[in-house]
């Protein structure tokens, strides 16, 4: 419905410099509420109404609707069936609805405390640059659009003009990692005082996002450092470890980039799309499977190597409900994958194959990074896309909930051998 009801608004004469297709205002919009940040027609293209719209989209999406269901009802007092309930406390990990009540509020503060604060840094460099309201309006834009982790930009080449700009990359780059830890995280490290401890699922958030980024930046270090067109091109070995940080994180389903991403090499191509794929923390402003599903699988596999019964991680065992709902939201992720790169390779077969592999993962993780293949996608092709877009950011949240809520089985079936491998 929001996806429809911001089709409806960007086609309006006012929303843009120039007239919109439908399947353009559709595909911004889409990639706008699942806060993707791939885009069709650039956003300096719109109007300060059109892009207010996608900023709304934006601000919308990545807190979630969840999030905004459940202040609804904190503020108007309405009960909901218990069966719904539910539904709302799991996506946020709470056991009692008056806890969600208090953490649905840390969640609307803290997202507005973040990106206002972003918007006064970033205000430091742009106003003097452009002018008062023009900086102020850019800053406001791409502190909510990184906190969000949708990676729209006002400019048509993202922020490469800022790739020697330390301001710029940190603070756009602490946004987007602080909205990817997941709301669920932030509420028990504001909370950490009092409690003293950390629960499990946030212990693996924090530890997987920590190796992530650093395997991420030291694997792009080493692929592109003699890259003349990414790397390889800049001035100083400041700039070029600035540009590897930024580079190896906004995979993370930030969409934001400082190197031109159609330059990068193969293998580096590869690990990006890896990175999209894993995405970031479960109940956040990004997408993708979500480390914590990463991390099960991994044990998952450690535990059957090492002949263990059970998946375990800083002295806790993981349910088995848990490691088949991990196994359930990346098989799915694969498969989306799959059939979107399928429509995509029938309809544009003189595209490289991987660049639209890259538009496929990069759509599914809601990332927003291209190899500059977007723009000249079909209408099948964008119509591919934005299906993928909207069950990226939604469909492993439903298939999760589904298996949390499925039927208790009446009968139990005789087990039978099956090889594997």
């Amino acid at each position: 419905m929001l996806s429809a009801v911001g089709t409806l608004l960007l086609l309006l004469p006012m929303a843009s410099t120039v007239p919109l297709a439908w399947h353009e205002a559709l595909f911004t919009a889409t990639s706008a509420v699942t806060v993707t940040g791939l885009v069709v027609v650039d956003t300096s293209q719109l109007t300060l109404f059109g892009q207010l719209v996608v900023l709304g989209l934006i601000q919308l999406g990545g807190l979630g609707f969840m999030t905004f269901a459940a202040l609804t009802l904190v503020l108007l007092g309405m009960r909901l069936p218990l069966q719904q309930q539910r539904l709302i406390r799991e996506s946020f990990n709470q056991t009692s609805f008056s806890t969600l009540a208090h953490l649905v509020r840390l969640v609307i503060g803290f997202a507005l405390i973040a990106e206002t604060l972003g918007t006064l840094l970033l205000v430091m460099t742009w106003i003097p640059r452009f002018g008062l309201w023009e900086g102020l309006w850019v800053s406001v834009f791409h502190a909510i659009s990184a906190f969000n982790n949708a990676g729209f930009s006002t400019w048509p080449d993202s922020l490469t003009d800022e790739v020697a700009n330390p301001l710029v990359n940190g603070v756009v780059s602490a946004l987007f990692v602080i909205g990817g830890l997941g709301f669920v995280v932030i509420a028990e490290l504001v909370q950490l005082p009092r409690q003293r401890s950390l629960s499990l699922n946030s212990r693996i958030v924090l530890h997987a996002t920590l190796w992530l980024m650093l395997v991420a930046m030291g694997s792009l270090l080493l692929l592109e450092w003699n890259n003349p067109a990414t790397l390889g091109g800049l001035d100083s070995i400041g700039t070029r470890l600035q540009a590897a940080w930024f580079q190896a994180v906004t995979p993370r389903t930030a969409g934001f980039n400082t190197l031109d991403t159609s330059e990068l090499t193969t293998p580096t191509a590869l690990l990006t799309m890896l990175w999209m794929f894993i995405g970031a923390g479960s109940s956040s402003t990004a997408s993708g499977i979500k480390v914590t599903t990463f991390v099960v699988l991994l044990l998952v596999a450690r535990a059957f190597v090492a002949g263990r019964p059970q998946p375990a991680i800083f002295w806790r065992a993981i349910p088995e409900t848990t490691a088949f709902k991990a196994v359930a939201v990346a098989l799915a992720g694969m498969l989306l994958i799959f059939l979107c790169l399928f429509v995509m390779t029938i309809n544009e077969p003189e595209k490289p194959f991987l660049a639209l592999a890259f538009e496929a993962v990069s759509a599914f993780g809601t990332v927003g990074l291209s190899r500059g293949v977007t723009s000249e996608l079909s209408v099948p092709s964008q119509l591919a896309v934005i299906v993928t877009m909207l069950l990226g950011r939604a469909g492993p949240i439903t298939l999760g909930f589904f298996i949390t809520t499925r039927q208790r089985r009446g009968l139990k079936y005789a087990e039978e051998n099956v090889q594997i491998g």
